[in-house]
């Protein structure tokens, strides 16, 4: 039974560019008026709607319409930040007053302060990042059902479904500071996906797949996606326990995306800064092999990762991270570049449509020159230590003879180290997958220890 969280309209963007400036403007002259020597401020305003289905059957219709704003203030190296969900005068004002309240009794920390002034973005590209979809609800459910329906006909060991959904949100965001920046730019994304549940005898698998993107023009077909989740889910069926040993294993593009993420976490500056990083004092160090280099690209044109200035204002830029498997630099904020007497990288808030390149032209190529090992598609659990390296995690996948698949896996664990991991990278493939800030295809490491029966 469908759930209808608001009135059946089509949701809009539930903001204007300039009256977001302009809150942001009195935002920071309050803060001004009580005193502050600086102060920054943000606002966000988001508008969408979702829908899923379930057995050929409404299941929900959630509307979204969320919008949030921050402050920040600063007296000398005193700070103090308070927030609201609250537009009205008043509310704010409040927020301002508990943000200078805060601090006027914090205690001075020398390494707290706005961004570099001269820093700032001074022109804002506009990156196509706003791509509406002009979709109605109604619309929306027969989409996830074509979905839906297209998964469970290809093959009937599907016999159940945890749904297809549809959902697409847009909005705004706005940062300005006492330095005299105040910038904004709308954004929309919208996303696509279905999980199906298979039986074979008295097991039971179930995978999904996804499409996401800012247009809706970039979406995978509902019936594509719709078949890519069962073809995932068929293919898990009749899953295999593997021998304990040392193995070389393949990371499908999905899971690679995680071990392209610990790397960033690990060359961030709060954990270098805070000495628990297994890369500090890593800078023009040999992390990868010679034929490895990441890139950040701030300006991708849609990109789900794009931004034309970070959450302090600074201007984003391209550059390399690693070159010829050599570290260039680190991912830092204005407060952690201070903390190790450094400039920020535009990187407050996070990275920016981060690539690695590629050797192999896609997974087959890496799997022939694999010959036999570990296709792993899936990674669970927690055990990725950032200080050591130490990387243990439970994996799904398929087990790889003569680079060709021969049946799934399950129910073991991967165990190693990601500074070894990252130095025994023998190939990158073509497949990237591209539904994020991280962008990479599958990786092919030489060598892990693989624990199972």
């Amino acid at each position: 039974m469908a759930k209808l969280m608001a009135q059946n309209t089509t949701a809009r963007a539930a903001y204007d560019l300039d009256q977001l400036k302009q809150l942001v403007g009195d935002i920071l002259q309050q803060a001004k008026d009580l005193g502050a020597t600086s102060a920054e401020a943000g606002v966000n305003s988001e508008a969408g709607f979702s829908v899923t289905v379930r057995m050929g059957e409404v299941e929900t219709i959630e509307y979204n319409r969320d919008k949030g704003l921050g402050v920040t203030v600063y007296f000398g190296q005193r700070k103090g930040s308070a927030s609201t969900t609250d537009f009205r005068p008043h509310a704010v004002s409040e927020t301002v007053r508990a943000a200078v309240d805060i601090a006027r009794y914090t205690a001075e920390d020398e390494y707290a302060g706005l961004a570099d002034p001269a820093l700032m973005a001074r022109d804002i590209p506009d990156l196509q990042l706003y791509q509406p979809w002009d979709i109605t609800p109604d619309a929306a459910v027969e989409m996830a059902k074509e979905c839906e329906a297209a998964a469970f006909a290809v093959d009937k060991r599907l016999h159940n479904s945890e749904g297809a959904y549809i959902a697409t949100h847009s909005g705004a965001r706005v940062y300005g500071n006492s330095n005299g920046f105040v910038g904004g730019y709308p954004s929309s994304r919208h996303s696509l996906g279905c999980t199906m549940i298979g039986r074979e005898n008295d097991e039971m698998q179930r995978d999904h797949w996804y499409s996401l993107s800012r247009n809706p023009a970039g979406l995978e077909a509902a019936v594509s996606v719709g078949q890519k989740a069962a073809q995932r889910t068929v293919e898990r069926l009749s899953a295999r326990k593997i021998q304990t040993g040392k193995l070389p294993v393949i990371f499908s593009a999905e899971a690679a995306r995680g071990l392209l993420g610990h790397f960033i976490r690990a060359i961030n500056g709060s954990a270098l800064y805070r000495k628990s990083s297994f890369l500090l004092d890593s800078l023009g160090q040999a992390i990868f092999p010679d034929f490895i280099e990441i890139q950040e690209q701030p300006h991708l044109l849609q990109g789900l990762g794009s931004s034309p200035f970070d959450s302090e204002g600074v201007s984003t830029r391209e550059r390399r991270i690693i070159e010829a498997g050599v570290l260039q630099g680190y991912v830092l904020d204005s407060y952690a570049a201070r903390h190790l007497g450094m400039q920020t990288t535009g990187n407050a808030g996070g990275v920016h449509n981060l690539s690695i390149n590629h050797q192999a032209a896609d997974l087959d190529a890496l799997l022939r020159q694999m010959d036999k090992g570990i296709l792993v598609t899936e990674v669970m659990g927690q055990g990725v230590n950032i200080v050591t390296g130490d990387y243990s995690r439970g994996a799904g996948g398929f087990w790889v003879e003569g680079g060709e698949i021969q049946y799934p896996i399950e129910e073991f664990t991967l165990a190693g180290n990601l500074r070894q991991m990252y130095r025994g990278l023998q190939a990158v493939a073509g497949d990237v997958d591209r539904r994020g800030n991280l962008l990479t295809g599958s990786w092919l490491i030489d060598e892990m220890t693989i624990a199972g029966d």
